[in-house]
C-alpha cells in the first residue's frame, strides 16, 4: 500500500517503511507524528483519491532526527561600489520513518521508541598560545563584543558549547538567529583548537563595527 501525503507544502508519495525528509516538524526523535493531509491511497484493489483530501485518511511516521538541509549561499555584489555581502542559510528539517498507512479513520497502532539520554558534548580547552577572544568570530565585532559581554559571554568556550542557557542569552540580545547563520559554535570550537580564524568574505565587512 502506498500513499499521496502533502506536509510543509510539498507531496510526498510514501510506502510503509519509507525514509522522507519533510519541513521541520514539531517532536523528538523517537516520537510518533501523524500526517493528515492525505491525497490519495493506492495499491490495495482500486486507488482512493480525495477531493482534494481523503477523509478518515493518515500516515503515522517516527521521527528518526531532526537536522538541517545543505547550506544555500547567497552572494549580493555592487559594481563599483566595493559592496560585497555573503550570507548562508540552512534550513531546519525532520527526517521520517513511515510506520503505517491509514484509512476509515483507524488510529496508529505503533507507539514511541524509547529516547536516549543526550550526550553533551563539551568544548575543547583552549590549545596553548590561542588567543581567547570573542572578536575572531567571523562578524563580531567592537559592538557585538560588547552587547556579548553585557549578556556574561566574553570568552569563546560558551560559544562553542552553545548550551541552551547560552542560547538564552544570545536571544536576549537577539543574536541567536545570527550566531546559528554565521556557525558562531563551530568557529569558536576551530578557534580554541588553534585553527586560524575563517576568511572574511570583503574589507567592507571586517570594517563594518558590529
Amino acid at each position: 500500500m502506498y500513499a499521496v501525503v502533502k506536509t510543509g507544502g510539498k507531496q510526498f508519495r510514501v510506502a510503509a517503511n519509507d525514509v522522507i525528509k519533510v519541513e521541520k516538524l514539531t517532536g523528538d526523535a523517537g516520537d510518533i507524528v501523524t500526517l493528515d493531509q492525505v491525497l490519495m491511497v493506492g495499491g490495495d484493489g482500486d486507488a482512493q483519491v480525495g477531493a482534494p483530501l481523503l477523509d478518515g485518511a493518515s500516515v503515522a511516521a517516527e521521527i528518526l532526527e531532526q537536522a538541517r538541509d545543505k547550506k544555500i549561499v547567497v552572494f549580493k555584489k555592487r559594481r563599483r561600489q566595493n559592496y560585497r555581502r555573503k550570507k548562508g542559510h540552512r534550513q531546519p528539517m525532520t527526517v521520517l520513518k513511515v510506520r503505517e498507512i491509514l484509512t476509515g479513520g483507524a488510529k496508529p497502532s505503533v507507539k514511541a521508541s524509547a529516547k536516549p539520554a543526550p550526550k553533551k558534548e563539551a568544548a575543547p580547552a583552549a590549545a596553548e598560545g590561542v588567543k581567547d577572544d570573542v572578536s575572531l568570530i567571523g562578524g563580531v565585532g567592537p559592538k557585538l563584543k560588547e552587547k556579548l559581554a553585557g549578556v556574561g559571554i566574553e570568552s569563546l568556550k560558551p560559544i562553542a558549547e552553545m548550551s541552551d542557557e547560552t542560547k538564552a542569552k544570545l536571544d536576549e540580545v537577539g543574536l541567536l538567529s545570527r550566531s546559528e547563520t554565521e556557525e558562531w559554535a563551530e568557529q569558536a570550537k576551530e578557534l580554541l583548537a588553534g585553527k586560524p580564524p575563517r576568511a572574511k568574505t570583503d574589507q567592507a565587512a571586517a570594517k563594518k563595527d558590529d
